[in-house]
């Protein structure tokens, strides 16, 4: 295995002298840790644990949908509602509401700034650690009483919150309107507030870490796209979070305190004023929607950098196009202020907002495009090594492809009445979100795995892996564009009621069949992941041959995280360099005597 002599460099201490790491007790060390490694992993661990739960929860919906009101073998008993494991509708209405939460709160957003963005960014920019270690500790711990909160949930009266994750009042805001979740539906709010409080603790501490900490000749533009997406999408919650908080504090203020922020005039439920107030449900909306659709790029921008990172590797060239891809990340961070009202536009919108709303989310197509052209670009003409990693890479831009083309009509205010509530509407965010980021997620769970444990995963189980977890998902979720498309509403617990709909419950047990077969598949994951921890064949510092400067840091990196001080040449794509005999070039390898170093994409 090649490996570069870092000699030249000296070997001085990689520390900026701002942080203590010597190696203390257990509880220290691993517990609540300020080495940003530990602290990834953390994140790592609590988030493929929730994945687990969330792909349950997902799984009791696609029963319910598939043989509705029969009761589950097994799992229904020990889950669900007493009746010998039958869905109640109340209960189905926590299943869609809690499945979303846990997804979206604590399994993409802390997975890809959480973990990879605490492992990853002061390995990629050269530094010891990040800017505020304890900061740091902090926005992991501030997640368990998130935890703690949603698991409470579960246990409340009524099972957990059922106000959809959107909680939307005056559903949500007036505790009389929906008895059953009542307690639930408080723990719910305080749960994602703790999450919103957690990540704008990391988006600070990602921003100063990756303006002040970066290495000797490491310039902005010098950087992996990673760490553009960590550095964009830690802004965006920078900017977006403190709206959301502040509304969740409100709600929270209207449901306990009886203030009128998002109760109207007179609240009627069950033929009774339950709550009078001066407030506006619609607020709510507007608010919500500012932070959670900046919050879809939250949960797509890091995994897009992720995966330029593989497909540049494995396609032994430099990205395409790497200036044009930082400013695309960019734009779509920009648009995605200034779109929130297309998630608004069958409640009433004035149609000249609705208009300006349509155009900036169909502008949002052009960004998404150039990154598009750019991946391809990148493929085109490339040296392609079809590993693991890869081919989720691949999976990723593909499967992004249809879930964007999807968001484009969805964006025309014509055609997301007709749609809006429907299964259509599923399938996009799921051919975003899963098909696109857990795509995405796992390729860089092979990918890096090397570098946090020293140990490479099978890659024979990964490919398994890798073929049913593809074939399973579009399966499941293609299919969610033809129910879309016949009108198939989304969030009923039996649709069947309806005559029209009845016709549609085969194509619907086919789904739930995939999507329970892409749940049992996930078991070959997790036995790879914990098998090769501990199991795995040892690698060295760079058992891919790749170029950035995580891969020149020991596997896995110790305390301080590099053993010499690292000094940056040059980009991170320079694969088939003319200046060198091997088809990589690692950004801290000097130049030959005579030529200057490069900058991205400049040979």
């Amino acid at each position: 295995m090649s490996s570069i002599t870092v000699g030249s460099h000296g070997h001085a201490s990689a520390g900026h002298g701002h942080s203590d790491h010597s190696v203390g007790s257990f509880i220290s060390t691993y517990v609540f840790s300020r080495d940003h490694k530990i602290i990834g992993l953390q994140f790592l661990f609590s988030t493929l644990l929730w994945f687990l739960v969330g792909g349950l929860l997902a799984l009791g919906i696609r029963w319910q949908l598939a043989w509705p009101w029969q009761s589950m073998p097994v799992i229904g008993p020990m889950l669900f509602s007493a009746e010998g494991g039958q869905i109640s509708p109340e209960f189905y209405t926590m299943l869609f509401t809690m499945h979303a939460t846990v997804m979206i709160f604590f399994v993409i957003i802390p997975i890809l700034a959480g973990a990879f963005g605490n492992y990853l960014i002061p390995l990629m920019i050269g530094a010891d650690d990040m800017a505020f270690p304890t900061l740091n500790m902090l926005s992991y711990w501030f997640m368990w009483p998130a935890f703690v909160c949603i698991i409470l949930s579960f246990f409340s009266p009524g099972y957990g919150a059922a106000a959809g994750w959107t909680s939307y009042p005056p559903l949500s805001a007036v505790w009389e309107s929906a008895p059953s979740s009542g307690a639930a539906q408080t723990l719910w709010l305080l749960g994602v507030t703790f999450v919103g409080v957690s990540s704008m603790m990391g988006s600070v501490n990602y921003m100063t870490t990756i303006i002040q900490m970066r290495a000797p000749g490491m310039t902005m533009f010098r950087l992996p796209l990673t760490i553009w997406g960590m550095f964009i999408t830690a802004v965006l919650q920078a900017f977006a979070l403190p709206v959301l908080t502040a509304a969740g504090f409100m709600q929270l203020m209207d449901r306990m305190l009886g203030t009128g922020f998002f109760i109207p005039e007179q609240l009627v439920v069950n033929n009774s004023i339950a709550a009078s107030g001066g407030g506006q449900p619609l607020l709510w909306q507007h608010l919500f929607w500012f932070y959670s659709h900046p919050a879809v790029y939250i949960m797509i921008l890091p995994a897009m950098g992720m995966v330029s990172d593989i497909l540049s590797c494995f396609a032994r060239k430099p990205v395409f196009g790497y200036k044009p891809m930082v400013y695309s990340i960019s734009a779509i961070a920009g648009l995605g202020f200034i779109v929130w009202g297309h998630h608004m536009f069958v409640s009433g919108m004035n149609p000249i907002l609705g208009m300006t709303f349509m155009v900036a989310t169909m502008m949002i197509a052009l960004p998404s495009a150039v990154k598009t052209f750019n991946w391809l670009g990148t493929l085109w003409g490339g040296k392609i090594q079809y590993t693991t990693p890869m081919l989720f890479a691949l999976a990723f831009v593909s499967m992004f492809v249809i879930g964007g083309l999807s968001g484009i009509f969805m964006a025309a205010t014509p055609v997301d009445i007709y749609i809006h509530d429907t299964y259509y509407i599923v399938a996009h965010f799921h051919y975003v979100l899963f098909a696109g980021t857990a795509m995405a997620v796992f390729g860089a769970i092979y990918f890096w795995f090397p570098k946090m444990f020293g140990r490479m995963m099978d890659e024979t189980l990964g490919k398994i892996h890798f073929f049913l977890t593809f074939i399973f998902l579009n399966g499941t979720f293609f299919t969610m564009h033809i129910l879309g498309a016949a009108g198939f509403p989304r969030r009923l617990a039996d649709p069947y009621h309806y005559e029209s709909f009845q016709q549609l419950l085969p194509m619907n047990r086919f789904m739930s069949i995939c999507a329970i077969l892409m749940v049992a598949v996930q078991v070959v994951f997790a036995f790879n992941f914990i098998y090769s921890m501990f199991f795995g064949k040892k690698v060295g510092r760079n058992p891919w041959h790749a170029n950035g400067l995580e891969w020149s840091a020991p596997s896995p990196p110790g305390h301080g995280n590099f053993d010499f001080q690292p000094i940056v040449y040059r980009g991170p794509y320079e694969y088939g360099s003319p200046e060198v005999d091997t088809d990589y070039y690692p950004q801290i390898q000097p130049p030959p005597e005579g030529v200057e170093p490069t900058d991205p994409g400049h040979h």
